[in-house]
């Protein structure tokens, strides 16, 4: 699937602009290809259309569909996902726990290295959403 890219003099290709070639747009605060830099700020700028054409010069593309062979470097290894959730409810989704589960013994914990005269630790994240009696009172 084609994500994006960039014509030879480095202009990115929008979404749903349906021209090969370069449009100048008025883009404003929530639009890609521009980050306005006061409150209420507008501007034209030039962007290329999202049909490749033959001055398209970086294509950022995303894999989909995993073929027969692997890919050298891109999918033969599986890299783990470096954090879990953070969010009470999508811990509880994860690990398919009650409402009477305490959510705090599910968080995923990452293993800090050992530094000088210390032993290894771990770190988790603060989990967000979560009903106490504090909260309760």
């Amino acid at each position: 699937r084609i994500a994006g890219g960039n014509d030879k003099q480095g202009f990115p290709m929008k979404q749903g602009v349906l021209v090969p070639q370069r449009v100048r747009l008025v883009l404003s605060k929530g639009h890609t290809c521009y980050r306005p830099r006061r409150n209420g700020e507008r501007k034209r700028k030039s962007v290329r259309g999202c049909i490749v054409a033959q001055d398209i010069a970086v294509l950022a593309l995303v894999v989909t569909k995993q073929g027969e062979a692997d890919i050298p470097g891109l999918t033969d290894s599986n890299v783990p996902r470096r954090r879990g959730p953070k969010r009470a409810s999508k811990i509880r989704k994860l690990f398919a726990l009650s409402k009477d589960d305490d959510v705090r013994k599910y968080v995923i914990r990452r293993e800090l290295p050992a530094k000088e005269g210390k032993k290894a630790t771990t770190k988790a994240p603060k989990i967000q959403r979560l009903i106490t009696p504090v909260v309760l009172q």
